[in-house]
């Protein structure tokens, strides 16, 4: 880590400020239970249901944060590039305060999320990919030139130390809820929600073991933590889970190093099925990239039985017309 890099850092402050400062912006969101899923683990699971956030999804904490944090440079606006969540999000951030939201967004994102995004007022650029679904320099290169255009402030849907900070505070509340836990599952893909989830949990209970999950067709978080340097994802359109498609970084590799006790993969057929069991146990819809906790879970990628486990629902947002249980058929 560079000392530039340890400085960006956020801490358990900072996750405390962005609390307060996102408080009556967005929604404290409940922890369910299933004996049924209980049964199947052998364990007792709680469920953060980040898809009765905002906008259907964890990002809304983190981009409220960083809206909210900018002086006058937000005058022209915020940009940011997304496949659908982060975009979603952002937009409804920047609604809120009265500004101006651009996104570069790839093609290929599910309807549902363009909508959300078109919903809040983002302006939508598309990003132009060589492949079927863009690179993370792709992505970069289309927001900087958004905002060489336009002058708008640049957030970084993951990489950035107030989005890590927003997405900490959703364990400061689940372990509120929920002080017992002795294990959090949390998916990860840039790593925004698993480094703020890992220091909000290490800050307040060191004991509690942090487990990203990721699919295994897209296992470079996974790579990245056993090598100790970041593996670009190269081949992001192999998973069902589009919000994990990214690649770490930086800041969030840091905070994963430091706090993340292991990270599992699922395969895609777990990922559908945990996908489909949440829906007709919870009664709750979610979306893939939420389903790869609880797989890794049921698919006892680490050792649960009696214990008590937090699982992190990421989002919900589903294009209802391309169900993935639908698409086999």
């Amino acid at each position: 880590m560079t000392p530039a890099t340890a400085a960006a850092l956020p801490g358990l402050e900072q996750l405390r400020e962005a609390r307060e400062r996102i408080s009556e912006f967005v929604n404290r969101t409940p922890v369910l239970t299933s004996k049924t899923l209980d049964a199947r683990a052998g364990a007792r699971l709680y469920f953060k249901c980040e898809n009765f956030q905002r906008a259907g999804v964890f990002k809304s904490r983190g981009a409220f944060n960083a809206v909210l944090s900018l002086g006058s440079e937000a005058q022209r606006g915020v940009v940011t590039s997304s496949s659908g969540n982060q975009a979603a999000a952002l937009s409804l951030a920047a609604q809120t305060r009265g500004i101006s939201a651009y996104i570069a967004m790839p093609k290929v994102a599910p309807k549902a999320k363009v909508a959300a995004v078109e919903r809040y007022g983002g302006h939508i650029v598309w990003v132009e990919a060589k492949g079927a679904v863009p690179t993370s320099e792709e992505y970069e290169a289309t927001a900087e030139r958004i905002q060489a255009e336009t002058g708008a402030a640049p957030v970084h849907p993951y990489n950035d130390a107030r989005t890590i900070a927003g997405q900490g505070t959703c364990t400061l509340e689940f372990l509120e809820q929920q002080p017992q836990l002795e294990l959090l599952f949390a998916p990860v893909g840039g790593g925004g929600l698993l480094s703020g989830s890992a220091l909000a949990a290490k800050s307040l209970k060191p004991t509690l073991r942090v487990i990203g999950c990721e699919p295994e067709a897209v296992d470079d978080a996974q790579q990245s933590l056993r090598l100790g340097r970041i593996v670009p994802q190269l081949q992001p359109q192999r998973t069902i889970a589009d919000g994990l498609r990214t690649s770490l970084g930086a800041l969030t590799f840091a905070l994963i190093t430091r706090y993340v006790d292991e990270i599992v993969t699922v395969s895609e057929e777990s990922i559908v099925g945990a996908m489909r069991l949440a829906w007709e146990t919870l009664k709750i819809i979610i979306e893939p990239s939420s389903a790869v906790p609880l797989a890794a879970v049921l698919e006892k990628r680490v050792a649960v039985a009696g214990r008590s486990v937090g699982i992190i629902l990421s989002g919900g947002n589903v294009d209802l017309d391309r169900l993935p249980w639908m698409q086999a058929h």
